[in-house]
């Protein structure tokens, strides 16, 4: 078994450092600062980006912009990645995306969320928050069996939810020809435009569901009488 170095030992690279911080200072499903994090590596000016990097390498570090529940300060180290210390572990497993990446998916995907159609800035429906649009990789898993990770614009929200989804193509080209004609000519007409128009009940729907249960049930016993 590979010991595990100490997190302090200066001859590592910081985001090796950092990771092994993480493990022995704050535990998985534990909450840290960015106070916390500075003062751990006082000497170190972009730790923060550091952190950041181990998300190329498996960890799953959460904030405010993921777990709603968190305050900006604050991290939740949700999960460890590849241990990164060891011999040959701290190779990217994908490359970074750029800033003319970013750019670019985000004006091909019409500056919308792909998953719920959400702007960024517009406000979630039941709530003061805004959203935000980040760029996910999204597993394909194409009708010839092939396997490719694509980019696409999602909300803060959708995007948590979204994380280990793997769009399986040839069944969902299954599924649309199952439909009837009348209602796949219907959905292609949605592809074309590349958008739908929801109704009003659909609206008034979406903004139901998003309530508490307690106003869920006062605001149906108020129609219903």
């Amino acid at each position: 078994m590979t010991e595990v170095p100490n997190w302090q030992d200066s001859k590592l690279g910081t985001m090796k450092r950092a990771a092994l911080w993480l493990v022995a200072e704050i535990g998985v499903g534990n909450i840290f600062t960015k106070a916390q994090l500075r003062d751990a590596f006082p000497d170190v000016s972009q730790i923060d980006r550091r952190m950041r990097d181990l998300r190329d390498h498996g960890w799953s570090i959460h904030t405010s912009r993921e777990d709603l529940s968190l305050s900006t300060s604050e991290q939740r180290f949700v999960g460890q990645g590849s241990p990164v210390w060891e011999p040959g572990k701290a190779t990217k497993s994908s490359p970074t995306i750029s800033a003319a990446q970013r750019r670019e998916v985000l004006m091909r995907d019409d500056y919308l969320c792909r998953s719920c159609g959400i702007g960024a800035g517009e406000h979630f429906a039941g709530g003061q928050e805004a959203a935000q649009l980040e760029i996910a990789r999204r597993q394909i898993k194409r009708a010839d069996g092939t396997s490719s990770v694509e980019l696409v614009t999602e909300c803060n929200r959708c995007r948590v939810g979204g994380r280990q989804v793997i769009a399986d193509v040839g069944a969902l080209t299954a599924r649309i020809r199952q439909l009837p004609a009348f209602d796949r000519k219907i959905l292609a007409g949605w592809m074309a435009d590349g958008h739908r128009n929801f109704s009003e009940v659909e609206k008034l729907w979406a903004a139901y569901r998003g309530l508490p249960a307690e106003t869920r049930a006062q605001l149906s016993g108020a129609i219903g009488s």
